[in-house]
């Protein structure tokens, strides 16, 4: 079973409207923030590899700089390919703590 562990602080977290890279031992992650609700997500994007935490976010959706796919940021699904998919991970802030269920 998983364990939430330790991300970042929150005075790193994106501010509204931006997304940020954060790596956190073997993950790669891509924490956006959009209308006050941070999203927690694996930082690759499953098209080709591409950093979605240096993309931009539209439209609610994460854009990834390489290609343009676009990912919903609550649900991690994409928007042109229904079989492709980003792992959203739960988190939860404990103090000044970024704390994520990676799995």
């Amino acid at each position: 079973m998983s364990e939430f562990v330790r991300i970042m602080s929150q005075q790193d977290l994106p501010a509204e409207g931006e997304a940020r890279e954060v790596e956190c031992g073997e993950y790669q992650l891509c924490v956006a923030r959009l209308n006050g609700e941070i999203t927690v997500m694996n930082n690759i994007c499953p098209h080709n590899g591409g950093p979605l935490g240096q993309g931009i976010i539209e439209n609610g959706k994460i854009v990834c700089p390489w290609h343009a796919w676009a990912f919903d940021l609550k649900t991690g699904q994409a928007e042109h390919e229904p079989r492709a998919r980003v792992p959203i991970y739960d988190f939860k802030i404990e103090g000044d703590d970024v704390l994520a269920k990676l799995d």
